[in-house]
């Protein structure tokens, strides 16, 4: 009888259950379950439905044992740098406010009187983003200091449904390090920068590197679900189960994980957090085996989803992608630019910019995914550039991996701007880290 395990793989638009096993030496998957996920808004503030994305976790687990095909062990994995508070009883402490919220606005400035953004990316490796766990948590310290004062501990979102399920309150190395609270160096809290903050030192737990046994599931929920069995401390942060995927990461190949967001970059044995690497927007993350994923963050297919939703007439990804590629609009927006990040409408946000910067304006869908995958794909050769200037290295290998990897007419763009080869898949990257 074959050996099953179970990849649970929670992005920021969608999850998915995809079970594992071993056939003729070869990994075959199964997706037996997906569901959507997204930001609400409860009471002004943009907020992850914990308790119903825990309940399309275990519906997940039943179907396997609808199936008859109970998993050996479950890894669970999230996006980064999102967290919840939970108090000495368990119970979850305020609501899971996610990235895109705005009440970080303005945290450099609430920052800059306690570390400087030079001092603290020597330190933590992590390149500055409004959204990091540090800037979030210095948020609630200013506006919701008794959500601080309750808590018992802080766990990032993988390790909070962890915690769901086994009851063990843990924290995994890959996604603690998104946050830039970790000492680069030692892979540790860094708690004299956490004391510096005025945050609560006891709610930091003990950091777990990936492949650590976190406990059987809860009584309770192994009864709800039909069966019982390990849930292992994975890769907890999408990308890093996802470069772990990538079919060979020789000095000259980089890779992309293509999805809401893309991750571009290396993969090193020693982190680089010079100053130079800072200026030009780049981050030192966890990655299995204590290696550094050398990256930098790129606003991604998110732009995409978002004029979907908004104007996409229940077009398909693929569809549009084929439309795109037969247009002949030459505007391009900048990727990074922090209109792009949570506007009300990306629609507005993408003409806008083209307006300001005096280039054509986007009118259809295809126009705007056209000027989209452009602006991904120059921005893709930029940093390929960078990596290039930085590390002293030449690449001549993309690999573009996640569900991005299926936007077709993005991977010639890519080849085109960055004059490399381009490899495609796998689109399940994260599952099969």
């Amino acid at each position: 009888m074959a050996n099953y395990y179970l990849a649970v793989d929670i992005g920021a638009s969608s999850g998915r259950h995809i079970l594992g096993t071993i056939e003729n030496g070869k990994m075959q998957l199964e997706e037996i379950y997906r569901f959507e996920n997204g930001m609400k808004e409860i009471n002004g503030q943009l907020c992850w439905d914990t308790e119903y994305l825990f309940g399309e976790i275990k519906a997940g687990l039943k179907k396997c044992g609808e199936l008859g095909k109970i998993p050996v062990s479950l890894g669970l994995d999230t996006w980064g740098v999102d967290f919840v508070l939970v108090d000495a009883q368990g119970e979850k402490i305020g609501n899971a406010v996610g990235y895109r919220d705005h009440r970080t606005d303005g945290i450099r400035e609430k920052l800059a009187p306690i570390i400087s953004q030079e001092k603290l990316y020597q330190r933590t490796g992590i390149a500055y983003q409004p959204y990091n766990t540090i800037n979030q948590l210095v948020a609630l310290k200013a506006d919701a200091p008794e959500q601080l004062e309750r808590a018992s501990a802080m766990l990032m979102t993988p390790d909070y449904y962890n915690f769901l399920l086994t009851g063990n309150a843990r924290q995994e190395y890959t996604i603690a390090s998104t946050g830039q609270l970790l000492d680069v160096h030692t892979g540790s809290w860094d708690l004299d920068l956490i004391r510096e903050c005025g945050l609560p030192e006891h709610i930091f737990l003990p950091i777990q590197m990936p492949g650590t046994l976190n406990g059987r599931l809860k009584p309770e929920v192994a009864k709800e679900v039909g069966f019982d069995c390990d849930v292992v401390m994975v890769g907890a942060h999408d990308t890093a189960s996802a470069v772990m995927a990538v079919p060979s990461l020789e000095d000259k190949a980089l890779y992309i994980s293509s999805g809401t967001w893309s991750l571009m970059g290396s993969e090193s044995s020693d982190p680089a957090n010079d100053i130079e690497s800072m200026n030009a927007g780049f981050t030192n993350e966890g990655g299995y085996g204590k290696k550094y994923r050398y990256l930098k963050n790129i606003m991604g297919l998110w732009m995409i989803q978002s004029v979907r939703a908004e104007i996409g007439e229940g077009k398909s990804y693929g569809e549009i992608c084929e439309e795109a590629s037969k247009e002949t609009i030459t505007s391009l927006v900048d990727c990074n630019d922090e209109s792009f990040l949570s506007p009300k409408s990306m629609v507005a946000a993408v003409r806008d910019y083209c307006r300001k910067t005096n280039q054509q304006v986007p009118e259809t869908l295809s126009e705007l995914a056209c000027v989209i995958y452009n602006s991904l794909a120059k921005c893709y050769k930029e940093t390929k550039e960078q990596i290039e200037s930085l590390t002293g290295k030449t690449f001549d290998r993309i690999y573009i991996i996640g569900g991005g990897s299926n936007a077709e007419y993005l991977n010639e763009l890519t080849a085109k701007y960055a004059k490399c080869e381009v490899s495609a898949g796998p689109t399940e990257a994260t599952a099969i880290g």
